[in-house]
């Protein structure tokens, strides 16, 4: 199993869309919001996902055709 961390930053379109429940869905991967800043205009998260990794890769390719921003983050988050 490998786990990435990734800050995503969401466009305003995307802010209401279930993004991170989809990707637990279509993806074989388990997530979890380590830290996150959503508005109504305007958000961010950061995301833990576990799992085999060619389907992390095919996560990041995914959340790069929704016009999500994806960046690796480093670190422990929770504080």
């Amino acid at each position: 199993m490998a786990s990435l961390r990734l800050r995503l930053t969401f466009p305003p379109d995307r802010i209401t869309e279930p993004v991170i429940y989809n990707i637990g869905r279509q993806y074989d991967v388990v997530t979890n919001i380590r830290r996150a800043n959503v508005r109504a205009d305007a958000g961010w998260v950061v995301l833990e996902i576990t799992g085999d990794a060619d389907e992390l890769e095919r996560v990041v390719e995914h959340l790069e055709n929704i016009k999500v921003h994806a960046e690796p983050v480093e670190g422990d988050l929770v504080q």
